[in-house]
């Protein structure tokens, strides 16, 4: 990993894994906007730091302004279009790491230590930007995950879990959604878990951690991977 410097993204350091032609890969810090948002105050992101040092750099998806890691651009209209299809392909493979509420345990069921989340999600409108589970109007949202760790809390009561997780499609919200859904909402989820999970932490605690995928250009098998910082 090499640091872009302030000058190149106007006062603010990126922390960049891998530079080519065709892409880059960045390390996202939690608390920054992938995209800009509305409002002048909501200007300053990713993208725009990115594309002070690489002007053709271009959006391919996005991590939620709280979440962390693994975060990919493409150089060029034309590699973005081939990034943003192996996206919407199912062809990246992603993973990310979460610490959520409660004791999370793997079903009986499961062979691998694996298990599948398979929840329609669609906006809330009245609430927007909140996701819901909605059977009859959401679109088809599925989740793979396993258990790293279980911790106890105070007096041997409540305690968190480690997930690993894989999404298997990429809906808006989608991880944060699917936890609460299985009643154990992700550690400093301002946005889904009740108050008192929210104080937990002072941030999400969701890290990106794994991208795999395909060089477009040059047919080379590429992984990235990022340190999970809690």
């Amino acid at each position: 990993m090499r640091k872009l410097s302030d000058a190149d993204t106007g006062g603010h350091g990126l922390s960049l894994l891998h530079a080519d032609t065709h892409l880059l890969v960045f390390d996202k810090p939690s608390g920054l906007l992938s995209v800009p948002g509305r409002g002048a105050d909501k200007q300053d992101c990713m993208a725009a730091r990115a594309q002070r040092a690489y002007p053709d750099a271009l959006v391919v998806h996005r991590l939620d302004m709280a979440t962390s890691g693994l975060w990919l651009m493409a150089r060029g209209a034309d590699m973005q279009r081939r990034m943003s299809s192996a996206f919407a392909q199912r062809e990246v493979g992603k993973r990310y790491a979460a610490v959520v509420t409660g004791r999370l345990e793997t079903p009986a069921s499961s062979t691998d230590g694996w298990s599948l989340i398979d929840l329609p999600l669609a906006a809330d409108w009245p609430n927007r930007p909140r996701r819901v589970v909605d059977h009859e109007h959401g679109k088809p949202s599925q989740t793979r995950w396993r258990v790293l760790e279980s911790a106890l809390g105070a007096g041997g009561r409540g305690g968190t879990t480690r997930l690993e997780l894989e999404p298997l499609t990429g809906r808006s919200h989608q991880l944060r959604v699917h936890l609460q859904a299985l009643g154990h909402p992700i550690v400093g989820d301002t946005l889904y878990a009740p108050a008192e999970v929210q104080a937990q932490s002072p941030r999400l605690l969701l890290h990106a951690t794994g991208l795999r995928f395909t060089h477009p250009a040059t047919g080379e098998a590429l992984a990235f991977s990022s340190a999970c910082p809690f």
